[in-house]
């Protein structure tokens, strides 16, 4: 070595650390609305009939337009390279493989609403196929690739008795004379919905069901409602045969085309829940045989090549939006740089022991830049169902992330109702919505308020539609939280018999009806604790929420003010049970995340780490 080059290499061990050259590192930012509302969501893998490709959708969203626009995508299965199919004005949706896997039909809004329209993989331009009045959904192709099974609404019947008190001036009223006249947040009265075959020649629509009745059933519909046998002959599909309103009582029924059937034997792919994962399970028929096929964080949408050699799911985690993978590899990746930017955690398990001597689990989520030297606020998540699960995934709008970016950390805990614990855990809360539960969530506080980097004298609880039901059950049975906030919560059980969609809920919930079972309604009633409310909360509802009535905020929140408690509520006009729209969202955010910190932080730090 030269002396010179030694006097440098001297110089440099010697420098004060200041002056020390460091090497350039990408600094990850904190998530913020307008991050999250940039991450696409992928949806709806289908695989071809080779196995050799997959289609799905891929949604962004824009505060300008204030919705969001959908692609269908197609990638190769052995190279992972993706392109955009579809491109134009409105939103494509439901890629369906034509059996011989040279076209792709697809829903799409470009034109005369939501129709059915087809492309050729080979080239050329799309083609619309259905015109029907108002709009399809759900494409099936037939075995023979000359048609296609949809569903669509219809005014049902033809004549009706608001039509003739109308006369010559038609007006927005309604009249209906049974249950399930609304649903979600859609008007039902005078409407059906009805199985159509479509050909693909002349797109000419033939009502298969002309009856009265949902064909398939609205009220507890899924995929798989519809099923074309093999040979063509038949069409599966799922009919409530019973009234809709109070019951869950759906059959299998069969319409014939030509007679005939068919039968099978393979593997089944079923998503089963556990522990707050969503896994996918390989069953063997005719043996039974279980195994596990793919585990952690949440797999869902599976379809299973011709060859059953591979599946194709979408997988994600709360550290990822989902993606498309297939055997175990991601075949797309609209989301990894947004993520690669970002500063998002991993979830911590975490166990004790709750109501009936059972082990129950949650989750923990620290903040970004977090440091175990310091006490941080809490926000503990309370999920709705509900017989539902917090999950080890990417949510699109109770998002752990969102409200750890404000510096919290946050639990959410599986009580007793949740899935994924066995149907004993998961059947423990009907008849029993405020004893259960809530001493699960108060002993996982414990757990999580004794952790030294928990600040306890700054806790806050946020919950939606059971979850609100429980903030509001909170608020009248315990003072350990600063501040609540209360989306489309149940506030007075009664109440909401009188005025929710769907009858059969409530009934199996309190043990059956409001008129039968009063008492059980009122013993599990917020109502009956709201003088005892101390805690500032926000309450969120919306119009069209029909399944947890915009009526029950409005009693919550005139408790609040009549007992004095600080109180704000936010109002969506076009809104259903949840938040979807763009410019919603970021409404619902900001709101929220402002009046959490308005509490549990100090003053002047309102609104931090956005």
């Amino acid at each position: 070595m030269s002396g010179r080059r030694l006097l440098v290499l001297i110089g440099l061990l010697t420098l004060p650390p200041s002056l020390v050259p460091r090497p350039v590192f990408a600094q990850k930012r904190t998530l913020t609305f307008d991050a999250f509302l940039g991450f696409p969501a992928v949806g709806d893998p289908q695989l071809s009939p080779d196995g050799k490709r997959v289609a799905y959708t891929v949604t962004t969203y824009s505060l300008a337009d204030n919705r969001g626009s959908s692609r269908i995508w197609l990638a190769d299965v052995a190279t992972a390279q993706a392109r955009q199919v579809t491109q134009g004005p409105g939103s494509d949706r439901q890629p369906r493989w034509a059996p011989d896997g040279a076209t792709l039909a697809f829903v799409s809004t470009r034109q005369g609403g939501a129709q059915v329209w087809v492309i050729g993989l080979a080239g050329g331009e799309a083609r619309k196929v259905t015109s029907l009045a108002d709009g399809v959904s759900d494409p099936v192709w037939l075995p023979d690739g000359t048609g296609l099974i949809v569903t669509s609404d219809l005014k049902w019947p033809a004549e009706q008795e608001i039509d003739r008190r109308n006369g010559d001036y038609p007006t927005d009223a309604r009249l209906w004379t049974d249950l399930f006249y609304r649903h979600w947040d859609d008007w039902r009265a005078g409407r059906r919905q009805h199985l159509f075959s479509v050909s693909l020649a002349d797109g000419r629509p033939t009502d298969l069901a002309p009856v009265d009745r949902d064909v398939p059933t609205i009220a507890t519909s899924g995929d798989g409602d519809v099923s074309v046998a093999p040979d063509g002959r038949e069409i599966a599909v799922a009919i409530h045969g019973d009234p809709v309103a109070d019951n869950t009582n759906v059959d299998i029924y069969v319409i014939e085309r030509d007679g005939g059937g068919g039968t099978g034997a393979g593997a089944m792919h079923p998503v089963t829940t556990g522990r707050g994962a969503e896994n996918i399970h390989r069953i063997e028929v005719p043996s039974f045989h279980h195994s596990i096929a793919v585990s952690g964080g949440v797999n869902t949408a599976v379809a299973v090549a011709a060859d059953g050699k591979g599946i194709v799911y979408l997988h994600g985690s709360n550290t990822h939006p989902a993606e498309v993978w297939f055997a175990g590899k991601a075949l797309s990746h609209h989301s990894d740089a947004g993520v690669a930017a970002l500063d998002v955690r991993p979830l911590e398990s975490f166990g004790f022991v709750g109501a009936l001597g059972d082990s129950v689990f949650g989750w923990l989520l620290k903040p970004p830049g977090f440091d175990p030297a310091k006490k941080y606020p809490l926000v503990y998540l309370i999920h709705g169902g509900p017989q539902g699960a917090w999950h080890d995934e990417w949510h699109s709008r109770w998002n752990y992330q969102m409200f750890a970016s404000r510096g919290y950390v946050v639990a959410a805990v599986n009580f007793h109702g949740s899935t994924g614990y066995g149907q004993k855990f998961t059947d423990a809360i009907s008849q029993h919505w405020g004893d259960y539960p809530f001493e699960d969530l108060m002993k996982g506080l414990d757990v999580v308020a004794r952790l030294p980097y928990v600040d306890s004298t700054r806790m806050g609880a946020a919950g939606a539609s059971y979850g609100g039901y429980m903030v509001y059950w909170l608020a009248g049975h315990t003072n350990r939280f600063k501040v609540l906030v209360d989306h489309d919560g149940v506030f007075n059980p009664a109440s909401m018999y009188g005025t929710t969609e769907e009858l059969w809920f409530v009934e199996w919930e309190f043990g059956g009806s409001m008129y039968a079972n009063r008492a059980l309604y009122e013993k599990w009633s917020p109502l009956a604790f709201a003088s005892n409310w101390r805690t500032p909360m926000l309450i969120v509802h919306s119009q069209l929420d029909y399944r947890v009535d915009l009526s029950e905020g409005y009693q919550a929140f005139t408790a609040l003010r009549k007992l004095g408690v600080p109180a704000k509520f936010l109002y969506f006009p076009d809104e259903g049970h949840w938040v979807g729209r763009p410019r919603n969202r970021r409404i619902w955010w900001g709101t929220v995340l402002d009046w959490l910190d308005q509490y549990l932080k100090a003053p002047g730090v309102v609104g931090a780490a956005r």
